[in-house]
């Protein structure tokens, strides 16, 4: 019977299955052999460091969460889609919304390097797109989004908070209008 070889991105894989349900903190070559079905010999081939391995799932996490975001169900009402589908992401993957959250795996030391990251491009786009403004109005209104959707995301990722969709879009909404008036108002 041929060997089968495992490859970078079947550990990658693996690796980020097994921070999706038990958290970054329980990936290591053990882990991630045994979600493979092979011996650690392959993981540490492919990784000479654990360290490696779990900034390649940071990247693999980052895209899927792009992803997620992106997958608005009402294209009219993008804003309040993407920050309720980041607070869903806290919900649904709460293990992912701590790694590239509150880990410090994260590439940008706070929200203005975010915001110019080439992975927020595409949102921003999309956003700047439905709003009819700027890119760089966008990402104005876009931060005070960023900050209000983060702090329920936070809250609720750490089992602090009950969601309420409903409540949390009603606060959305308004913090929406909020930036956007004060962005016509500062013209």
């Amino acid at each position: 019977m041929p060997k089968s070889k495992i490859s970078r991105e079947m550990i990658v894989d693996a690796a980020f299955e097994v921070a999706r349900a038990a958290g970054i903190e329980n990936v290591n070559a053990r882990t991630v052999a045994e979600k493979l079905n092979c011996s650690t010999q392959p993981v540490m081939y492919h990784f000479a460091k654990i360290e490696e391995l779990k900034r390649a799932v940071y990247e693999k996490t980052d895209r899927f969460h792009s992803e997620y975001l992106m997958n608005i169900e009402n294209p009219e009402e993008i804003m309040l889609g993407i920050g309720l589908n980041y607070i869903r992401f806290a919900i649904r993957e709460p293990n992912l919304f701590r790694f590239l959250f509150q880990s410090g795996y994260a590439v940008e030391n706070n929200l203005l390097e975010m915001i110019d990251s080439p992975e927020l491009a595409p949102v921003l786009e999309m956003m700047s797109g439905a709003m009819e403004t700027s890119v760089e109005q966008t990402k104005e209104v876009f931060v005070t989004i960023a900050l209000f959707a983060h702090g329920y995301a936070s809250i609720i990722a750490n089992n602090s908070l009950e969601y309420d969709e409903k409540t949390v879009a009603k606060h959305l909404e308004r913090a929406y209008r909020g930036a956007v008036l004060a962005l016509k108002t500062e013209e």
